[in-house]
């Protein structure tokens, strides 16, 4: 597809109706994130030990299963379409998480995770659609603007949860989270369109490259952008299981600190949904390089801090700053992948975006909890910190013309 089949085609309606169905989405995955542990301590009579090894089998299931399917789908989508997906994704996982409401043994809940895990790929098969039926001038916007959705849905997803099961029951919650993405699955059926025209089948004699980076006409530019990724997904999940102890130890163990702990997660979230679409303009504009090396610097500053902070004031400010660099890592990371990337092959790439996800998911909260175990909760921020310094060296030094004015592509 053309630049001029782009602007005319129905983008912006796909936009916007995506927009709903990844808030959607995004809050039916975080409602149920915060009882999983506690739902995995009524299937049996376990001990505490237990139920923390429980509870990180049932959380890895999930990432681990599609980091390993997410590439697949991914070359499925480039052959037959990323509504397809978008269909197969929505309806699979509302069944799979249906069925987690019928778990009689936490054996039968790691099996529908890692169930959930083959059909995962939602979010991403949204951005996929997204940004290859947007035209190039408006795909750093459009795509920031695209993950305000899914970030307001797990922002207010926790939340919606909670209520949920003290008004009904764990059990119920699970039956109404999969209903809200049957509503996606509906939406998706009915109201995005797509304009695909599936990737041309090669010559009969033509040599098939075994390199998979063969066809992007800049190979290690793509390789350092999936490796940000999991760098920054492994920045930020790092930090999230010692969020609350963190807020309990800063409070003295005094007053409502589940609430509090609640909001001091949610206000990333909240500078993110403000931060994303002007940085976006802003890369279209001046550069998407620009932003994406605003975002490790700006990370790097506000981590350092929030390890020494002696109030929960001062950890929410900080906390609030961090949802500004990840407004500027995130949407800009794939912006510059769809940027960089030949349009039929826009499912592929950000199928291996969601595997390296996926791999700092799995390695962020396993690591994280070593290192505040062995050291001390400072220690998980500062870790970050070097990591974002880490990647920001690796950018500078790897892909030089990301330092450049505005181009065709950075």
């Amino acid at each position: 597809m053309d630049e001029a089949e782009r602007e005319s085609g129905p983008w912006r309606r796909n936009l916007h109706v995506l927009w709903f169905c990844t808030f959607v989405a995004g809050m039916a995955f975080s409602e149920i994130m915060p009882f999983l542990s506690l739902y995995i301590s009524s299937l049996g009579d376990y001990t505490k030990a237990q139920v923390t090894m429980y509870s990180g089998l049932v959380y890895a299931a999930d990432f681990f299963v599609s980091a390993i399917a997410s590439p697949l789908w991914g070359i499925l989508a480039d052959r037959k379409g990323r509504k397809i997906m978008l269909l197969r994704s929505s309806l699979g996982m509302g069944i799979s998480l249906a069925l987690m409401g019928f778990a009689t043994s936490v054996w039968q809940l790691v099996a529908l995770r890692a169930l959930q895990g083959v059909f995962a790929g939602f979010i991403s098969n949204a951005q996929a659609l997204v940004a290859s039926q947007t035209p190039r001038k408006h795909s750093g916007a459009s795509l920031s603007t695209l993950m305000t959705g899914p970030t307001s849905g797990m922002l207010l997803g926790p939340v919606f949860g909670g209520i949920l099961a003290q008004i009904f029951s764990i059990r119920i919650t699970f039956f109404i989270t999969g209903f809200l993405l049957l509503v996606a699955f509906f939406m998706s059926w009915g109201l995005v369109q797509e304009k695909f025209k599936p990737v041309a089948p090669r010559p009969a004699g033509e040599k098939r490259s075994h390199n998979p980076l063969a066809a992007f006409p800049n190979p290690k530019l793509i390789l350092v952008l999936l490796s940000s990724t999991m760098i920054v997904q492994f920045g930020n999940i790092s930090i999230s299981p010692i969020i609350s102890l963190y807020v309990k130890e800063l409070m003295h163990n005094v007053g409502p600190i589940t609430v509090v702990a609640g909001i001091i997660a949610a206000l990333p979230g909240i500078s993110n949904i403000i931060a994303s679409p002007r940085l976006g303009r802003y890369g279209d504009q001046h550069g998407s390089g620009k932003v994406l090396l605003f975002g490790y610097i700006f990370a790097a500053i506000m981590y350092v801090p929030q390890g020494f902070v002696t109030s929960v004031w001062m950890l929410g400010i900080l906390r609030f700053m961090i949802g500004i660099s990840d407004g500027a890592l995130y949407p800009e990371i794939q912006t510059l992948l769809t940027k960089n990337s030949p349009v039929e092959l826009t499912s592929t790439v950000f199928s291996w975006n969601q595997s390296f996800q996926a791999v700092g998911n799995m390695m962020g909260s396993l690591v994280g909890g070593w290192i505040a175990g062995v050291f001390n909760y400072n220690a998980v921020f500062i870790t970050t910190a070097l990591l974002m310094i880490v990647n920001l060296a690796l950018v500078w030094w790897l892909i030089p013309e990301i330092r450049q004015r505005k181009t065709a592509t950075v």
